[in-house]
């Protein structure tokens, strides 16, 4: 990572301080995270700039914050276990995001694959991601307005899929839109019940591993201005 990358991505220390950051990692890693690369793109990605103003100060505490719209940015363990998973099989050049959301896990996915293609319903909060985005310099990143559920059909397949909202199936169309070998993390389920799922495409159709209960915002339809 060029080096004025590498400052951009820690700006705000004196605000967030760089012991409360290692304190968040260590507590990840307390949880079972290991993957050294994913926690070291957590440790240098400038949560706080991705939350309100007013919800700063908590950044860097292992909890998921609003973020308007009936939306939140997800809490780091989940972000850091979902890109774990995705990785699990190796490096990846090309991952379909559905929910762009604040942008947090774009820019944390975008520090670990070659190029993320992000999906978002609410075009307000898309283009505050972007901005962020440009802001810290990561440019592997390409956005499109519209309904998660469809995925992005015109520029699959795709090596990985994250959805980083719950569906109460799993669409049919990220099944679709999986390369050979490809891995879909998402959550699945309705209401309070809600487990998050490994999906990776076979030879012989899909295997499929439920990781644990999770909460998540549902993954609802159609682009919302």
């Amino acid at each position: 990572m060029a080096r004025e990358q590498d400052d951009m991505l820690r700006r705000g220390i004196g605000m967030t301080s760089q012991r409360t950051r290692e304190r968040l990692i260590q507590r990840l890693y307390e949880e079972g995270l290991s993957n050294a690369q994913v926690l070291e793109v957590i440790r240098r990605t400038p949560r706080h700039l991705f939350v309100d103003e007013a919800l700063a100060h908590r950044a860097y505490e292992d909890t998921a914050l609003p973020i308007g719209h009936n939306q939140t940015i997800s809490q780091p363990y989940m972000v850091a276990r979902m890109s774990e998973l995705l990785l699990e099989a190796g490096p990846l050049d090309k991952v379909l995001e559905i929910g762009t959301g604040s942008g947090y896990q774009t820019a944390v996915l975008s520090q670990l694959v070659e190029r993320v293609f992000s999906v978002e319903r609410i075009k307000v909060l898309q283009d505050r991601a972007k901005e962020r985005l440009v802001e810290l310099n990561l440019r592997n990143v390409v956005f499109r307005w519209g309904d998660g559920w469809e995925g992005w059909p015109a520029l699959a397949p795709y090596n990985g899929i994250i959805v980083t909202a719950v569906a109460t199936d799993v669409p049919q169309a990220l099944l679709d839109q999986l390369a050979p070998g490809g891995r879909l993390v998402i959550p699945v389920g309705s209401g309070e019940v809600q487990q998050l799922m490994l999906i990776i495409r076979e030879e012989q159709g899909f295997s499929r591993r439920v990781l644990g209960a999770v909460r998540f915002v549902p993954l609802l339809n159609g682009p919302l201005a």
